[in-house]
């Protein structure tokens, strides 16, 4: 992997600002939307990607094309022009040994991702920030506020890690939107620690796990992130709690909310807001929350009640008045491959789309997709997004299916997606499935595994049927959704 950047400033200095600017992996959902900001502020853009050209893509390629972005392959040739960049854009995902690295002019400038957002908001000139965090949930809760304030006429602008079905029109792509509005939200990643290098206005932290590294070092980034906020942080009460009270001034405004109506009305001083009921009904979700009306949720998941009221919350912080946010709230329009509903297959299963992709989502996932098959079954069939990550979920993820399976439901493994760079390629779908097999005892043969799509897809025209739910689950891959659809005969 690259290394981090060196970039130093003398104190106070703010970091020269790039006028020609090249994005390594410009096809990835952060770094799309990136390159449309830097666009949008007047910059010079400049992209490769290794899946330039793969139809998967093109949505996004257009959108960055119509926006003024010049696309190449991921083999330097951006330079064969004397093509000099102020700058080149990189993730944590690429190495050292890329050739737009290699091949760029001697000292070319190198900003890690959350440094080129980090410049990019300190250009938007007095707009007001949140910053959208925590291990799950980010993605639609960030794509959430931003739909909710344009509701409210607020004109947000936004750069979020999805394809926000409000926003995606006109050639744009959904996961950035300029706007005119005061308001600026950002989802915030913490798996890198990459959301310390901004200071939002306010900062919303929705829950804490293990995606990345211990739940200790986790809650030690989530309190140096909120205390850099300078209006007010919004935090789930068990953050709070496991932060500890103690550790912020007295001073600081910390707005709580919970998922529990039997949580306490305060702690340590802050009043806590709480998600008073949730219930499903032909085929709906519906909650309240304390003191105001109940709403019938876009999608269903308890989580996504709780993600509700985390929106609210912010809202009427930002001065919304709160039945009016609650309105805007009830009718957001989603975001792509956020259980995405794909459509009917042939036999009366429903397909679910979903970017799930580590052990907590897919567990909301599949429990959201359980209420609405009550009495039928749930088939999850997941594509691992690399073979690291299904290491470090492997234990995790076979300890879990378990107790997140009922007893007929199936959950079903496709080979890893490998989409180039330094791998190991250890261990496979095959073999982790062999280890939740022997997690799951007497349920083992509701774990399955297939070579690929085409096996995957017998099965599921013989094994499912009307009352069923399938979801297609996994990461970075977009020609999952293409196949999820393909999947389906009706809408």
């Amino acid at each position: 992997m690259a290394s981090e950047s060196t970039e130093k400033t003398a104190s106070g200095a703010q970091p020269e600002f790039p006028k020609k600017i090249h994005f390594v992996g410009i096809g990835g959902i952060g770094m799309s939307g990136l390159a449309q900001m830097f666009r949008d502020l007047g910059c010079a853009v400049t992209g490769s990607d290794r899946a330039l050209g793969h139809p998967e893509n093109e949505r996004i390629f257009a959108a960055l094309r119509k926006c003024g972005a010049k696309l190449y392959p991921q083999d330097g040739s951006v330079y064969a022009d004397g093509y000099a960049p102020d700058a080149i854009v990189y993730s944590t995902a690429i190495e050292e040994d890329n050739p737009d690295f290699k091949c760029a002019p001697p000292g070319t400038r190198r900003l890690h991702r959350s440094e080129a957002l980090s410049l990019g908001i300190g250009a938007l000139r007095g707009r007001f920030t949140i910053a959208v965090t925590g291990t799950c949930g980010k993605t639609t809760v960030s794509a959430w506020l931003a739909d909710a304030l344009d509701r409210l006429g607020g004109d947000p602008g936004t750069l979020s890690g999805g394809y926000v079905k409000k926003f995606r029109k006109d050639g744009a792509a959904g996961n950035y939107r300029g706007g005119f509005g005061r308001d600026f939200v950002i989802e915030a990643d913490e798996s890198d620690k990459s959301l310390l290098n901004y200071v939002p206005d306010t900062a919303l932290i929705l829950n804490i796990g293990t995606d990345h590294y211990s739940r200790e070092e986790l809650a030690e980034v989530f309190l140096k992130f909120s205390l850099s906020a300078h209006s007010c942080v919004v935090m789930e009460l068990a953050v709070f709690q496991e932060i500890g009270p103690e550790k912020f001034p007295s001073g600081k405004m910390i707005l709580l909310f919970s998922g529990n109506p039997d949580a306490p009305v305060s702690c340590a001083g802050r009043r806590v807001l709480r998600l008073d009921s949730y219930r499903v009904a032909d085929g709906s979700a519906w909650c309240a929350f304390k003191g105001l009306p109940e709403i019938r949720l876009p999608m269903p998941g308890r989580h996504n009640a709780l993600n509700a009221l985390a929106v609210h919350t912010v809202l009427t912080s930002r001065g919304y008045d709160p039945l009016d946010a609650l309105k805007a709230v009830s009718e957001f329009a989603g975001v792509a491959r956020r259980f995405d509903r794909m459509g009917i297959m042939a036999n009366g299963a429903q397909v679910i789309d979903d970017y799930a992709h580590n052990v907590e989502k897919l567990a909301s996932c599949i429990g959201a997709a359980q209420e609405l098959a009550p009495e039928g079954r749930v088939v999850t069939v997941f594509q691992p997004h690399g073979f690291a990550p299904l290491r470090f979920m492997r234990e995790a993820l076979a300890n879990a299916l378990p107790s997140i399976l009922r007893l007929r439901d199936e959950f079903i493994f496709l080979p890893v997606y490998y989409a180039g760079g330094t791998a190991s390629f250890s261990p496979t779908s095959a073999e982790v499935a062999v280890t939740c097999r022997k997690a799951a005892g007497t349920n083992a043969g509701s774990i399955l595994d297939f070579e690929d799509r085409q096996e995957c897809e017998r099965h599921l025209k013989r094994a499912v049927k009307r009352g069923d739910v399938v979801i297609v689950a996994g990461a970075r891959d977009e020609s999952l959704s293409i196949w999820a659809k393909s999947l389906t005969k009706y809408a």
